[in-house]
């Protein structure tokens, strides 16, 4: 009878070897949000720096992107990886052995997500237009924002994810009977997060009866897919940072034997995996702030794409975004500009299936194609107005996204258009804490 371990990486899922701080470390300290958040707001990063001072922290370890574009790039990426030899030389890190970690976070309202973390085999997964793969990304990979990522991943010691992978659990099989029954497991950490985070909790999973269990219950879900179109995970956020750890995996496995790529850690990339139907998964749409961009401009590409879109005026925010959630046979979003907001309103057609679609054509065509203004994605809807406030800029506000569809969706067509959604608001994204070797 085979083993669990063997049985789960036939479904592309590896057990893993999880390093966490040892208990002396602040772990309020350590752990910081994503860091593709706040990538318009320096002022979020400098209190994170503020609050983590000269303790031990992931801070160290990671590349915020709002400094993506400063002069100190290759000065900040020598400083991680010597933090990463300094942190896994030294008495940091307890290593957990052939593990899952069930996670629970709290929002600051109190919102509970669970999620288990675990690695996932890149081998498994492609975000190629018209992909089978088990593993897939649900919305356009941007190819040049991996080459930045990259030069942090190459030669690191260490991963920490930000990656959230999604699957279509509606029997809630595999995660929420681990939830369930947290208290039987081994508590791992229980702690405050910095900067309105809420807090994060987490059980160690490692009996041989618990992984057999997460075993059987994946291949049920397995079993019960497409037997044509697999879709097991799909990418929730953190895919940029996934297909960059698939390039950097495919550029080692080059020179290894068939032997040493079974078993290579780089082969794998731990994540946080959630079940897209708990109660506490909240998607976001992801908004759009244009800079130095013509009102004008912006409208003459819309009617390119639709001449007969109509224009209305509402009195605030708050009927801005009832108005673009109320039909979902038609394409609507908000514009919020000098204190004003409008809505729009087009037909769904091949052209403009969806908010997302039409407004990423008009990205491309007048900021990238015609290289007027600048573009910025944002996350939260009062945060993206008050990016937007400038006298040259405005903020475009997107619907929400179905839940029950967005599986199926990616089946139809494939990937959503970039940028389409998240999970969650700007502070309620993966803080990281689990770390796991990659060398």
């Amino acid at each position: 009878m085979k083993s669990a371990n063997e049985r789960l990486a036939k479904l592309g899922i590896l057990a893993a070897d999880v390093l966490l701080p040892k208990k002396d470390i602040d772990l309020k300290s350590w752990a910081v949000i994503a860091c593709d958040q706040f990538s318009s707001e320096r002022e979020y990063w400098d209190d994170v720096k503020k609050a983590v001072g000269d303790k031990k922290s992931t801070l160290n370890l990671i590349f915020p992107e709002c400094y993506l574009e400063d002069d100190d790039k290759e000065d900040r990426i020598a400083s991680i990886k010597k933090h990463m030899c300094e942190y896994v030389n030294g008495s940091v890190f307890d290593e957990h052995k052939n593990c899952f970690v069930l996670v629970c976070r709290k929002n600051a309202k109190g919102v509970e997500r669970w999620g288990l973390i675990m690695a996932l085999d890149l081998d498994n997964y492609s975000y190629e237009k018209g992909s089978k793969t088990l593993i897939r990304a649900t919305e356009g990979t941007i190819v040049d924002r991996i080459p930045p990522r990259k030069k942090i991943r190459e030669g690191a010691e260490l991963e920490l994810p930000h990656i959230m992978v999604l699957i279509s659990d509606k029997k809630r099989s595999i995660i929420e009977p681990l939830k369930n029954n947290c208290d039987k497991l081994k508590k791992l950490y229980d702690t405050p997060l910095m900067c309105g985070g809420g807090s994060v909790s987490a059980w160690c999973v490692d009996s041989d009866k618990d992984l057999d269990n997460i075993a059987s219950s994946f291949e049920m879900l397995y079993d019960s897919l497409d037997k044509d179109n697999k879709l097991l995970f799909a990418m929730g956020d953190g895919n940029h940072s996934f297909a960059t750890a698939k390039s950097v995996w495919e550029d080692i496995k080059k020179n290894l034997s068939e032997d040493e790529k079974k078993n290579h850690p780089a082969r794998y990339c731990l994540v946080e995996v959630e079940n897209i139907f708990d109660e506490g998964l909240l998607f976001e749409p992801i908004h759009r702030v244009f800079f130095s961009v013509p009102l004008a401009v912006f409208e003459s590409s819309l009617k390119e794409i639709d001449n007969s879109y109509k224009k209305e005026s509402v009195p605030d925010k708050e009927s801005a975004i009832k108005a673009i959630n109320i039909d979902d046979k038609m394409v609507l979003f908000a514009l919020a500009k000098d204190g004003r907001f409008f809505v729009y309103n087009l037909k769904k057609t091949e052209k403009s299936p969806s908010s997302s679609a039409v407004i990423q054509k008009i990205i491309d065509k007048v900021v990238l194609t015609d290289k007027v203004g600048k573009i910025d994605y944002t996350h939260g809807i009062d945060s993206t107005i008050k990016i937007g406030s400038g006298k040259d800029d405005f903020a475009i506000l997107m619907s929400d996204i179905s839940k029950d569809d967005f599986f199926n969706t990616i089946l139809r067509g494939g990937a959503f258009p970039r940028k389409t959604f998240s999970i969650g608001e700007a502070e309620e994204k993966r803080y990281y804490m689990e770390a796991r070797r990659i060398k």
